[in-house]
């Protein structure tokens, strides 16, 4: 994922992943394990209110169910999703 937001950010996008935000604060809030009462109140709900800041969503790799989700919770919130990261605009 950082490679691919790396790029994003070189085609002159500001890339931001969700684990970025909720990785350090789950760490923070003493979780132990992923899966447990602590990574589930943050690790997703953070992606969640990350995309009310977005513009659009890049859906890459393979299968995931939580990726899956924010694309769905994406498309409810009218965001745009690309599939592929030549499909990203031209910014400039």
């Amino acid at each position: 994922m950082n490679e691919i937001a790396l790029r994003i950010y070189e085609a002159g996008h500001l890339p931001v992943l969700g684990e970025w935000y909720a990785l350090p604060l789950i760490a923070t809030a003493g979780s132990k394990s992923i899966g447990d009462d602590v990574f589930n109140r943050i690790f997703h709900p953070s992606f969640i209110r990350l995309l009310d800041c977005c513009d659009a969503v890049l859906r890459v790799g393979g299968p995931s169910q939580g990726a899956d989700e924010m694309v769905r919770v994406a498309e409810e919130k009218g965001k745009l999703v690309y599939w592929h990261l030549d499909e990203l605009p031209s910014v400039g």
